[in-house]
Order: C-alpha cells, then structure tokens, then sequence
C-alpha cells in the first residue's frame, strides 16, 4: 500500500493546525490497519508547493518542518518524468483540471492500482481510477 500525500495534505500533516492535521493522521491509520506496510510517497511538486508560503514569509521554522519531512529516507519521491506531463496532460484536457491537480493525479496513477492519494480535495474524487481519500 502507498499513501501519496498531496501538497494540502503535507501542509495539514506538517504544520498542526487541527482538525486537519488529526484528519491526516486517522487517514494513515487506517490504511495501516489495512496494510502494515505503508510506504508514504511524495511528489517535487509538493515540495515546491509547500515551501513557497514559508520562504515568501521568512517563516524558518515551518520551512524547517518541512525540509525535515522531505529528508526522511523512507519517503518514495515521484518525479515529474515525461510519462507522468503526458499522463497529467491528459487528465488536465478531459477533467478540466488546473496544472498542479493534473500532476499531482498523475504522480499518483504512475504508483499503481495500491496508491491512495491523500487530499483536502474532493474534486481528485471524480478521476476514473484514482484511490482518493478526502481528509475531511
């Protein structure tokens, strides 16, 4: 089982602000209670979305948090490689999607059928094939 974290789900998770960060935390829970062996996976897209707040504010220790999360060894980084633009172009052209949400689906889908993308977006919701679980 893999759990991909979106950029508002890592934005929850990271920087506490509750209930949202509890929400995040029951979801991975749950997905270990179904499978022990969790791997949470990550897009650089998400890096990039959830450092940009803390660097535009000078706002060093959430920018910490963040970095520290992002150098975990365990984390499974999902590249924006050429299949996963083609794959996200599609998705942006049939589902009307903006160019992050695209990326971030296709970052997911290229994980495999035992991904779960987890999101505060419940519009990730309407994509044929794509596990999602709302944090809600």
């Amino acid at each position: 089982m893999i759990a991909f974290l979106d950029a508002s789900a890592l934005i929850y998770l990271i920087e506490g602000q509750e209930p949202w960060s509890k929400a995040v935390k029951t979801q991975l829970l749950q997905l270990e209670a179904t499978s022990p062996s969790v791997t949470v996976a990550i897009s650089r897209l998400s890096s990039l979305e959830c450092r940009v707040r803390p660097l535009r504010e000078g706002d060093e220790c959430s920018l910490a948090l963040f970095d520290a999360f992002f150098s975990r060894a365990d984390l499974l980084w999902v590249d924006l490689s050429p299949t996963v633009v083609d794959v996200a172009t599609d998705l942006r052209a049939r589902f009307r999607l903006r160019t992050p949400d695209a990326l971030q689906a296709a970052c997911c889908l290229q994980l495999g059928p035992q991904a779960v993308l987890i999101t505060g977006d419940a519009a990730f919701a309407r994509l044929p094939g794509l596990n999602v679980a709302v944090v809600a």
